[in-house]
């Protein structure tokens, strides 16, 4: 089945990637990269991006600049956009075949691994600095307060803000289930190695049409997840929850906006 997005060949993308290392080997200002993403622990596949990381001496933006300049005059990007990570920032480029290249800046001296998917091309990188995973506090506190959120978007009224939260916490139902076993939990990147207890409740918790009776349904479904997920590792948490957020069919009368 054809999903249509990525126009690239595989050889393509490892022909830019190579193309843009090589630039930076050849750009003063580039004391070091490393290749980033699932490319860099041999888990890339047909719809992979191209993921790397420059450290810089001197200020980023110049050099920034000049790299984006460079990849729309050269590769006719699309558009760009940033994505703060500390002092680094992530530059995400889409190219006219669909390919996405994502480029990292930081500084010289803060070039190196903020986790497992790190491969050093040139440089030296400083030594990995420990990733801070969410705790199980947070997600949980995320979850119910998702959970009351979109509950009060019913007794208001307001659908697509409904809908926008219970997939929300679809999500963190998810990552609390991949902290319990071990998987990553970021962006559901462990969602598919959940076995299929886990993940089959929550097909019901998916909105199927945008009305007051589908809407409670789906969250009905989703509140009795993150209870059942709760109960797993805290039972006397999800006691104390079960009450305020425990699965009511009709959000009753509407209230004041």
């Amino acid at each position: 089945m054809h999903y249509g997005g990525a126009v690239f060949s595989v050889e393509e993308r490892d022909a830019l990637r190579d193309r843009l290392l090589g630039l930076a080997e050849g750009d003063p200002a580039v004391a070091g990269a490393a290749i980033t993403g699932s490319e860099a622990v041999g888990g890339s596949d047909r719809w992979s991006d191209v993921d790397l990381m420059f450290g810089v001496e001197g200020p980023l933006e110049p050099a920034m600049r000049r790299w984006t300049d460079l990849i729309h005059r050269d590769f006719a990007a699309i558009h760009h956009w940033d994505l703060p990570a500390g002092s680094a920032v992530y530059r995400v480029f889409l190219l006219p075949s669909g390919l996405e290249v994502d480029i990292g800046f930081a500084a010289a001296a803060e070039f190196g691994p903020h986790g497992a998917t790190w491969r050093t091309v040139f440089g030296d990188p400083v030594p990995a600095r420990d990733v801070t995973a969410p705790s199980r506090r947070e997600l949980t506190g995320l979850a119910w307060h998702h959970a009351r959120h979109a509950r009060v978007c019913l007794h208001r009224r307001r659908w697509w803000q409904a809908e926008q939260w219970i997939g929300a916490l679809r999500g963190h139902i998810l990552a609390l289930a991949c902290l319990r076993l071990g998987f990553p939990t970021a962006y559901a990147k462990g969602a598919h190695l959940l076995p299929a207890d886990v993940t089959a409740p929550l097909n019901a918790t998916l909105v199927r049409a945008l009305d007051e009776a589908e809407l409670g349904r789906a969250l009905d479904a989703a509140t009795s997840a993150l209870l059942a997920e709760l109960e797993l590792v805290d039972r006397a948490l999800a006691g104390r929850l079960a009450p305020i957020l425990a699965p009511a069919r009709s959000p009753g009368p509407r209230r004041g906006v």
